[in-house]
């Protein structure tokens, strides 16, 4: 893809652009600030550029009169670049360059971990657990009255140098009349097992060459969300893949309200229907969308964290969220998939991740095992952030483990105007210093119709730093604005006015907002503190971070230290992985060595109970101020708030 030059006037500010970039997303990459407050819809007016030099596309309005489009005006949130392109931000839509240089920080992200399928096969790890072998085997005759199996398993032991096969019934039951399709030419499924020397079963057996048609699927079963991928087992490609909303949501939005919901009579068996009809509708997407035969999938590996795990196992998850919180079961067998009701064939088995507490489930162990933490030498904190916070701690000689409840705020749960990521929640953001004006940016360049968690922790860092908000969260009252007010006995800042908004009414952040995500932040940071202390260490000691679940990938981690959701750390060390929990769910799919390794990673994980443990709160009280009440243990953020108070 080709990319431009984009240079922001008066500011000096250059810029590479991809082929088709949104200019103002380019300016919020570039730290230059211009006024929006509409998400990026074009019906506020208010992000005017002058193009002095090159064109830019769709930048033309009615906002802007006959005249200003002469004059070269155009609309940063409508105009996309197609050329280097040289742009003027005009007074009224921006501010000093030295000001905003003062104040803004620059926008980090972690490094997207991106599995190198090449490194997994250089290493020997690209062993999936099911194969095909092809065979042409002699037909019977008056001289050779072997039976069918005798004959499939006995040219398996020659010609393969296989030993110690089981054949399952089903693939008994198809053998008479399979073998005579293609007069004895056919593919047998293998299923191998997790430890070498142990009994290799066939699964499956096809008419014909099919050994170049062999997939599995990887899941992973989420409280909010399921996704599903299907992958190519011969290159080792994940070929489609699809989400959708878990069905079980219906029932609640959080795990506690699902196994209070499945202790009701007949609930246990909704719960799972529900689920399952999620998955199966999910697997039928995927399969569709790749053209391949339900036949030639040949595994399922599913990942999720302990409720979800035993509801979509029909296993009664009551005692999980009661003193003294213990699960079912940590590990489980193989399964038959048509045994839980998924919708594949009867050959294909679902392999499980097994859990390590009630709090903390398969997807953890699923993470631990897709980034690789548990081969890794360096000092790893692993943070899961949702409605329930995960954190792991360790290398490859040992892992500590602990849950900590973050509440809902980062899925926009107790926030007046909160909401899940979605097109028009407000994403990123920054504000004039001067004049306080906003400058949102929405999913999907919409009017606003509310805030989603990564677009909530960048406003709530950008207020604290500039001193918009105390420690407490609370609004500085004295500023020159009316987006400042005071309503219901409590103050609130106007993110959008309702005429910039999707909604009938304002946008807004109140002080009992940010309470809330000071209380889940606080949760976190404390819990890592606590776990932290109970081995030994402090924040000091950790050398990197791993970020894992959906939330992470829009998280501006500048913005997460800045509130103290995150300890401060290089952003160099930091890694986002995505959805680990569906990655090791892949991995485990490429590869037997992970199946080797996870029984002994998961049993050398020892799990410690915050709520029992005396020091979580007296941590969780000190977090809950932006961003602590020890502001020496984020140096860089002091250094930066003394240096605005100077100036």
């Amino acid at each position: 893809m080709s990319t431009h030059k984009v240079v922001f006037e008066p500011h000096g500010v250059t810029i590479e652009a991809a082929h088709g970039s949104n200019l103002i997303r380019l300016a919020m990459e570039a730290g230059v600030h211009i006024n929006a407050s509409c998400g990026g819809e074009g019906v506020c007016g208010k992000c005017r550029v002058i193009v002095e030099e090159g064109m830019v596309d769709d930048g033309i309005s009615e906002k802007l009169s006959p005249e200003d489009i002469e004059k070269g005006y155009r609309l940063a949130c409508r105009s996309v670049v197609t050329q280097d392109v040289v742009v003027r931000v005009p007074v009224e839509s921006s501010i000093d360059a030295s000001v905003l240089n003062l104040v803004r920080t620059p926008r980090k992200a972690a490094h997207v971990h991106q599995p190198d399928l090449e490194h997994l096969k250089e290493e020997g790890l690209f062993l999936p657990p099911v194969e095909k072998r092809y065979l042409e085997l002699p037909p019977p005759d008056a001289q050779d009255r072997l039976p069918d199996v005798s004959r499939l398993v006995g040219f398996l032991k020659l010609s393969h140098d296989e030993h110690r096969l089981v054949v399952s019934l089903p693939v008994i039951q198809k053998i008479p009349d399979v073998l005579r399709q293609e007069d004895f030419k056919v593919t047998a499924t293998l299923s191998r097992p997790v430890h070498p020397g142990r009994k290799t079963h066939i699964i499956n057996i096809q008419p014909g060459d099919t050994t170049l048609r062999n997939y599995a699927i990887a899941m992973d079963i989420g409280t909010t969300t399921i996704y599903g991928q299907l992958i190519d087992l011969i290159s080792g490609e994940v070929i489609s893949e699809y989400g959708d909303f878990n069905g079980q949501i219906s029932y609640g939005e959080d795990v506690i309200t699902r196994i209070m919901a499945a202790e009701k009579p007949g609930g246990l068996e909704k719960l799972h229907q529900v689920v399952i009809e999620t998955v199966n509708r999910i697997i039928t997407k995927i399969v569709k969308q790749s053209d391949v035969a339900m036949e030639d999938i040949n595994a399922i590996t599913l990942s999720g964290n302990t409720t979800m795990t035993q509801l979509l196992l029909r296993v009664n998850p009551r005692y999980i969220r009661r003193s003294p919180y213990v699960p079912a079961s940590t590990i489980y067998p193989p399964i038959a998939a048509k045994d839980i009701g998924i919708a594949l064939g009867n050959h294909v088995t679902a392999l499980v991740y097994p859990q390590i507490s009630s709090y903390v489930g398969g997807d953890i162990v699923a993470g631990i095992m897709g980034s690789g933490m548990y081969r890794n030498e360096s000092l790893t904190l692993f943070l899961d952030i949702g409605t329930n916070a995960e954190i792991v701690v360790g290398n490859k000689d040992w892992m500590a483990c602990a849950a900590c409840s973050a509440g809902p705020a980062f899925e926009g749960g107790g926030i007046e105007f909160g909401m899940r990521a979605a097109k028009g929640a407000i994403e990123d953001f920054s504000i004039d210093p001067v004049t306080y004006e906003p400058m949102n940016l929405t999913i999907g360049n919409v009017r606003p119709k509310g805030i989603c968690g990564s677009g909530l922790i960048t406003i709530v860092a950008t207020f604290f730093e500039l001193g918009i908000v105390n420690s407490q969260g609370k609004y500085n009252r004295d500023l020159a604005t009316d987006r400042i007010r005071e309503r219901n006995g409590s103050y609130e800042y106007v993110l959008a006015w309702q005429a910039d908004t999707q909604i009938d009414r304002d946008i807004s952040l109140t002080e009992i907002d940010i309470e809330n995500l000071i209380r889940a932040k606080g949760a976190i940071y404390s819990g890592c503190q606590t776990l932290l202390e109970e081995v030994g260490l402090t924040m000091g000691d950790i050398e990197r971070i791993y970020l894992a679940g959906g939330f992470g990938s829009y998280v501006d981690l500048e913005k997460a230290m800045i509130i103290g959701l995150l300890p401060e750390i290089d952003a160099d060390k930091v890694t986002y992985f995505g959805n680990a929990s569906l990655l090791g769910a892949k991995m485990s799919s490429l590869t037997n060595k992970i199946r080797q390794d996870v029984v002994q990673v998961t049993n050398m994980i020892t799990n410690f109970e915050l709520s029992e443990t005396p020091s979580f709160m007296d941590h969780y009280v000190a977090a809950l101020f932006l961003p602590h009440t020890d502001l020496n243990q984020f140096p860089k953020l002091k250094a930066r708030l003394d240096n605005r108070r100077k100036a």
